[in-house]
């Protein structure tokens, strides 16, 4: 019979292997960050070329695996040793070891916000399916903030999956039971959908872009509609917050897009841990 000894070393040891995966799969979120942007760009001009009748041109390929990882400045490849997550950019100092040009510090940031999140879900969930589930979805919501702080881009390509793997881990109510997760992905874009038309009939513009609605759908897919409301409003709370810090400290203009799926991506997180105890606060206050 395991005494608790020895539950406590296995679980110690696994939130330990699940931290150490969340750098590694880091530093391939680095990858996807940097590229998939350039590969959505690649594609929407070769489309753009196949309807105007032009013939396409030859370009270097571009995956998410190939080609090797380099220096966009001097094309240096980068080898294993310099590629080793956090401890890399340390000893490089935060620069290319062939150009010694800088790199930026969203590599390490991502790599130990990876590692962070995913040891914390390991010791918040334990072993079993949750553990595994929050991981993913903490790795995509990791790699859609980056995207669309960078580019104001939320590939489907991302969120898409994301919304599907989030009804599949809740057929065995993993997070939230399946009638909840199906309503809460389907009222997750319609929420946001009503907002973006009833502002553009009042404004004329667009207050945000459909890659919003269907990130709103994947968390309500794994939270479960019951989630919806909270998410929204820590959502718009940080966005407020951040877009007035934005506009008073860095003097930016309020007519200056500021991307809303980083604040739905922390929401989401928020709600994943905490969703229960942060909706009895809300409603007490209420």
């Amino acid at each position: 019979m395991p005494t608790a000894l020895t539950v406590d070393l296995d679980l110690s040891l696994f939130i330990f292997i699940c931290g150490v995966l969340g750098l590694l799969v880091g530093s391939f979120l680095n990858v996807v960050i940097h590229r998939l942007p350039k590969i959505m760009e690649r594609d929407w001009r070769a489309q753009c070329a196949e309807l105007r009748g032009d013939k396409a041109t030859e370009s270097e390929s571009l995956s998410l695996v190939k080609p090797r990882s380099r220096c966009p400045a001097c094309g240096h490849a980068i080898s294993a040793i310099e590629n080793v997550p956090v401890v890399s950019w340390i000893l490089l100092r935060g620069r290319c070891a062939g150009c010694h040009t800088p790199i930026s510090p969203r590599y390490p940031l991502v790599e130990i916000s990876s590692g962070l999140f995913c040891a914390f879900a390991a010791w918040h969930f334990g072993y079993g399916w949750a553990a595994l589930g929050a991981m993913l979805l903490i790795w995509c919501l990791l790699a859609l903030s980056c995207i669309d702080f960078e580019t104001q881009l939320l590939p489907d390509s991302i969120t898409f999956p994301l919304l599907w793997i989030g009804l599949l881990f809740n057929l065995s109510g993993t997070f939230a039971d399946l009638p909840s997760a199906v309503l809460g992905a389907a009222g997750g874009y319609l929420s946001l959908w009503l907002v973006y038309w009833v502002f553009k009939l009042t404004t004329g513009k667009e207050g945000m872009g459909y890659g919003d609605f269907k990130l709103l759908a994947a968390l309500g897919a794994w939270l479960g509609w019951q989630m919806l409301p909270l998410t929204i409003l820590l959502s718009s709370f940080l966005g407020a917050v951040v877009g007035i810090a934005l506009i008073v400290l860095a003097k930016r203009g309020r007519s200056a897009p500021i991307p809303f799926g980083p604040y739905l991506a922390a929401a989401g997180v928020l709600v994943l841990f905490w969703g229960k105890p942060l909706t009895r606060l809300y409603i007490g206050l209420l």
